[in-house]
Formats: structure tokens, sequence, C-alpha cells
């Protein structure tokens, strides 16, 4: 069975629970998570906002507890601890564009596992038959289990779902559970929640957390029901724990079972997780099938360039850089939309890019994903539309005579100005696209980053007539140096200085914009496109923390055995 392997088996527990909310509420206080092994189910049940999801998130390392420990060692006679895990959330979180198949093939590969593993897990979860089907045409109870498909690729000894039955009808949710009971069987710790009463059937050991987040009973299914006032397990949602313990926690494993946290097992060894440069590879292919699967985004990703390009040459009449008979003004506005043109490009294309996908980052980050691979291969794949839509823009501009007739050291220049303006501009989209959390708030977003890169450009308000306040404004906007960089590069103080009483008042009030070399604008680009794609490498890395379980090692910060009886983490504990 996929999933299992020759690795020892895991034994997860907790004690004394208390997690504290940023806000400074206590959401959990004093949970004790009864010991969950290879073989044995363990269904965490209760009422709607009692916690659930959170003791889930501080079991798999997602968030650090004020007090308490999580404890993972390896069980009895199992050897040597290398742990693998997997974590299923409520959504069904797989790149609905592609086939369930490529989609899996993708995730294996940056788990840096067997893709040829891929056919077998789809057959134990019975999805052969929908293997080439995109996953979006898969019905509610197929994408559950497909999302649960890629957690099995890495073979884990730890799998945590969150409600995995939830939104499914009755015969859907029992398969899901059925097969949980199989894999737990096969040797893997499975720890769920629910709010299904139909699921706690299914667990060896079932926990409730009482309303709060206080503790609630605990035992073997049968032992609860006939503690239940009714016999059903609905009577036991709203329901603390006796005091003392109580006798609905006689089938817990007793304490004593447990080693004393600085004997509680074999240190955790992680396996090494997939190479940044494999990362990269294996998304910068998935990145590319997707945009070809997705033809309505790929036809906006090649089109827009064109008509904008189109408008353009419709717009600007030929010949305003003849210096025989020069249009300063009208050159001044050519440069211009050029340098916009080009940000327009980068931005958006950068807008739609990780918010439309951020649940399957936040997945993915929680076992392997590098954010640098990750970024890396957004700017492979778009890097190289972007260029191909600059260069295309001055061809044309320049082939219709809206250019001036130079030779090739500056068109070179006008290139690489609006090559490194669109990349400053994709990388300001990626840096928003990380903070939103939808595709709906990037396109609100994108007339807000456009307006101030018009305004505060210099080409309507040169920069030597702004206000005090709009100079300081301008220095951060992108589409200034373009603007000068462009302007440099043409060489328009020449023009303008042999186009009459208009070209030298227009140079007078530009002052000295275009006085420095175009290679000063250019480290200015650059600066900003590096900056920006670090604060949204920050950006990701706060919405979307890593797992004290990860592959390739814990958390920086979290524990080992021995160490303290408090867990700590590394994952901010606001993060969702």
């Amino acid at each position: 069975m996929v999933g299992t392997g020759e690795r020892a088996g895991v034994e997860l527990s907790a004690r004394g629970i208390e997690l504290v909310l940023p806000g400074g509420d206590v959401a959990l206080s004093g949970i004790d998570v009864p010991t969950a092994g290879p073989g044995r189910l363990l269904g965490i049940a209760g009422g709607s906002g009692a916690g659930k999801t959170l003791l889930l998130e501080v079991l798999a390392g997602l968030r650090a507890p004020r007090r308490g420990r999580v404890s993972v060692r390896a069980a009895a006679g199992g050897g040597p601890l290398t742990p693998r895990y997997g974590f299923v959330p409520q959504d069904d979180i797989v790149h609905r564009a592609l086939p369930l198949r490529t989609a899996l093939e993708y995730a294996a590969r940056l788990r840096g596992t067997d893709p040829g593993d891929v056919p077998y897990v789809l057959d134990e979860l019975g999805l052969a038959a929908v293997a080439r089907q995109p996953v979006r045409t898969l019905s509610g109870g197929q994408r559950k289990r497909a999302s649960i498909a890629i957690e099995l690729l890495s073979r884990p000894q730890l799998l945590f779902l969150d409600e995995p039955t939830s939104g499914l009808d009755p015969l859907a949710g029992a398969q899901v559970t059925q097969y949980l009971r199989r894999l737990a069987a096969g040797g893997v710790t499975v720890v769920f929640t629910t709010h299904t009463p139909a699921d706690l059937h299914h667990c060896d050991q079932v926990m409730f957390v009482a309303p709060d987040g206080r503790p609630g009973p605990s035992g073997a299914p049968a032992e609860l029901l006939r503690q239940s006032p009714d016999g059903t397990f609905e009577s036991l949602y709203s329901r603390e724990a006796a005091p003392g313990g109580g006798p609905e926690r006689k089938e817990a494993p007793p304490k004593a079972a447990d080693p004393p946290p600085a004997a509680s097992g074999a240190p955790a060894r992680f396996a090494p997780a997939t190479g940044p440069l494999r990362q990269w590879a294996v998304l910068t292919g998935r990145d590319l099938r997707l945009l070809r699967h997705d033809r309505l985004t790929a036809a906006i990703t090649v089109g827009s360039p064109l008509v904008i390009i189109a408008m353009f040459a419709l717009l600007f009449r030929p010949g305003v850089f003849d210096p025989a008979h020069p249009s300063p003004a009208a050159s001044a506005m050519v440069l211009f939309w050029i340098a916009f043109g080009a940000f327009f490009f980068g931005l958006a294309y950068g807008l739609p890019q990780i918010c439309g996908e951020l649940a399957v980052v936040r997945r993915e980050r929680r076992t392997v994903l590098r954010l640098g691979p990750y970024l890396l291969a957004k700017l492979t794949v778009l890097g190289p539309v972007l260029l191909l839509a600059d260069a295309l823009l001055l061809v044309v501009l320049r082939a219709l005579d809206r250019l001036p007739a130079a030779g090739l050291p500056v068109h070179a220049s006008l290139f690489a100005t609006t090559a490194l303006a669109s990349f400053a501009a994709l990388a300001l989209g990626l840096c928003c696209s990380a903070l939103v959390s939808e595709p709906g708030q990037a396109a609100l977003v994108l007339p807000l980053l456009c307006f101030p890169q018009v305004l505060f450009s210099g080409a309507f308000v040169p920069v030597p007539g702004m206000a005090a306040g709009g100079r300081w404004i301008s220095v951060a906007m992108t589409n200034r140096w373009a603007f000068e960089a462009l302007g440099s590069g043409a060489d328009v103080g020449a023009l303008w200085r042999g186009g009459g009483a208009e070209g030298r008042a227009l140079l007078a009030s530009y002052g000295n914009s275009f006085g420095h070399p175009p290679w000063v604008g250019w480290v200015i680009l650059a600066g900003c496109a590096v900056a920006l794609l670090g604060a949204a490498r920050l950006a990701l890395g706060r919405r979307c923390p890593a797992s004290a379980h990860r592959l390739g090692g814990a958390a920086p910060g979290t524990p080992g055995p021995g160490t303290s009886d408090v867990s700590t983490s590394d994952a901010a504990p606001g993060c969702p």
C-alpha cells in the first residue's frame, strides 16, 4: 500500500496544550491528546468553533502552543525515527486546470518521490478512471480523495486531515473514512478532525474538544457511546470532561505509558527535501503546463501586449523624433507610454500569479516547498513573455517611425530599460499578489498601483515642478526611472534643443531629469525588482508557514525530545 514503507511507525501524543491567539483569546486550554500510533485511527470531534482545526495545526507543527508538549517518537521496536508527514486541509487544494494524473505527477516530483507511484495511488483511491480528467471536472468526493492522494505520494508516517468528509454525501464520506481505516491498518498514524458523528464509528480512539477549547470526553467509540446519556455521539459535543479525568478517559493510554520529555524516544531525523534547483525545474514545468491548459489565461497573456502595441501605433503620429522637424511634447509622451506599457505588462502578469494559488502554496509550504525556487519559477515562465512583448513593442514603433532613427546601441539601451521596467513591475505584481487573498482583490489593486505611476512619473508634471511631497513620492515610482532612462537613451536633450522655443522650454521644465546616463535608471530598476521580490518572499513566508514536521528538518526553534516541556515553533501563531 502506498503510504507505508520500510520505516518504523510513529507515535504521536500531546499533554497540557494551551493555545493563545494573537488577540489574547485562549483558544485551547489543558488539552491532552491520547497516544496515536500505527494501526490506530484517532478522531478529533467537537462543535463548530471549538478549536479542532487549531488543535490539529498544533499537532502538525503549524502553530506554537503557549504551554504543553507535542511528542513524536518511534513506535516500540520501530528503530530510528525518520518521519514523513502529510497535512490535508478542509479545502480541495489541487490545481484545477491540470489533469488529475498530471497534477499528481508534479506533486510527486516536487516531493522527491517517484512519479511512477501515481498509478498505484490512483488505483488505491479509486481514481484511475478519472485520471485524465481536469481536476475541476471531478466530483466533491473525488477531489477530496485527490487531495489525500497528493499527500500519500510522500509515503507519510503521520497523516493529518482537517474534516476530510466535510461537504460530502454520506456514501462518499463513508468511502473516505473507510480508506483512512485501511491506511491506518497499513502502518500510517492517522489523525483527523470531524463534526460528522458517523465518522467516529470508524475510529479506534475519539477525543472531543468542548466549547471554548476545553477538554471533552475521550476514549474508544463503544465506551463513549455507553457514557452518552442517549447512546449517541451527538450528546457529547457540548460536554466537558469529568473532573480529574473521569470515566470518559478510561480507554485512553495512561500517562505512565508515555516516557518523560527527557526520554521521549529516538531523536527526530528528517529525510532530505528536494533541492532548490530541482524544485525550480519542477515548478517551472508545472507553471508552463498550467499556462498551456488554461487557454483563456494563455490567450490574455499573449494577446494583451498585441492589443496595447496596436493602440500605441494608432495613438502616435510618425516622425516625432525627426531631428529636422522634432515634436518635443509628442516625443516625451511616446517615451512615457513606452515606459508605462512595459510597467503595465509586468504588473498585469504578476498580480494574479500567487493569489490564485495561495492555498496550494500554503499546503506545499507545510511539507516541501521552498519560496525562492517558487518565485524564480514565476520569473522563468513570465520573463521570456515580457521580454518578447517589450521587444515587439519597440520593433513595431521603430518600423512605423515612432522611435529615433538611431543605431543599435540606442535601441539596445531602450530595450534594456523596458525589460528592467517590466521585471520591476512583475516583482511589484508578485509582491501584491502575495499580500491579497484572491484574484478579485488583485483586480481592485491594479488601478491603485497604476495611477501613482502615471501621476508621479514626471512626464505630465516634471519632477522639478512637483510639490515637495510629490518629489519624494516620485523617487519610489519605477515609471519615473524608466521614463528618465528612456529619455537619456534616446538623447532627447539634444533633440529638444533643436526643437525651437517649445523644445527649449520643455527641456528647461524637466531640469536635470535626463542628465544622468541610462545605467543609473537601470541600477535603480534592478534594485527595486530585487527588493520587491524579497518583500514577496517575506509576505509568503508569513502567510504560508512551514511545519515543524517539514521534510528536510524541523523548523528553526522547534525543540527536539528532551529540550523542554513547552513546544515552540517558527510558525507565526496567527497564520492560517
